[in-house]
């Protein structure tokens, strides 16, 4: 029995559904997926969750893009996330 892992040993983790938008969804090849991250992620670490799903090309349009974070539009790395955030990179037009 000694090789069980307890539960009460696993990382509490939240699923997120993220959103592309534009460009984002150009660079993803999706434009919604669901990543698991731990409990308390913030969105520099579902940001980076993002980087390494999708390489290279994310990059510059995660630089550049605002996040909405539940109903708040955001910049702030260090925000907490909930179930949902939209990768909204810069819209051409008026």
């Amino acid at each position: 029995m000694g090789d069980l892992q307890s539960t009460s040993d696993a990382v509490p983790s939240t699923r997120v559904e993220v959103r592309y938008f534009a460009a984002a969804v150009d660079a993803s090849g999706c434009d919604c997926e669901y990543i698991t991250v731990p409990s308390g992620a913030t969105l520099k670490d579902l940001r980076d969750e993002i980087r390494s799903r999708h390489g290279a090309p994310m990059e510059p349009i995660l630089r550049v893009s605002a996040y909405l974070v539940g109903d708040d539009l955001t910049r702030d790395l260090d925000r907490a996330i909930g179930s949902r955030v939209d990768v909204l990179p810069p819209f051409a037009g008026g």
